[in-house]
C-alpha cells in the first residue's frame, strides 16, 4: 500500500462518518416536539431491523 492509497482510505472513512453524522442530526427529533404516529412506527421498525442485523452479525461471527 502506498501513501496515496492510505490517504484516500482515511479521507473516505472520514467523509462517510461525517455524512452519517449529518444525516442522523437532520432526522433527529427536536427537543420538546411530539412525534406523529407514523414517526413512532417508523422508529419501531428501524429498532427491530437494527436488532435483527446485530443478531445476524453475531451469528456470522460465530460461524467463522
Amino acid at each position: 500500500m502506498n501513501l496515496n492509497q492510505i490517504v484516500n482510505m482515511l479521507m473516505r472513512m472520514a467523509a462517510n462518518r461525517l455524512l452519517n453524522w449529518g444525516t442522523r442530526r437532520i432526522n433527529a427529533p427536536k427537543p420538546g416536539q411530539k412525534q406523529s404516529p407514523q414517526q413512532q412506527s417508523r422508529e419501531k421498525t428501524m429498532r427491530e431491523a437494527i436488532k435483527r442485523a446485530r443478531q445476524a452479525a453475531r451469528v456470522t461471527r460465530r460461524m467463522r
